[in-house]
């Protein structure tokens, strides 16, 4: 799994510019293009994990935030999130 791109001891926020060691994860997916099992994953700070949520769900794609490193096997209104 790719989180950003600072290596194996550590994961970077996926906020364009940001170096930020992550500490939540944003699980999601198009629902038009992707399956319910097909989840996305970008990495968040604290700072900008209400962002990298918000830029997401703005587009009405289902969403869930969880710790960095906590397995979603789906994410939409059919998995509860």
């Amino acid at each position: 799994m790719i989180l950003g791109a600072a290596g194996p001891d550590r994961v970077e926020c996926s906020r364009a510019g940001c170096r930020e060691d992550a500490v939540f994860q944003v699980n999601w997916r198009n629902p038009r293009i992707h399956s319910l099992d097909r989840v996305k994953v970008w990495a968040a700070c604290a700072e900008h994990v209400d962002f990298l949520a918000d830029f997401v769900r703005s587009r009405d794609f289902p969403v869930a935030v969880t710790a960095l490193g906590e397995t979603v096997d789906t994410v939409g209104a059919e998995s509860g999130s």
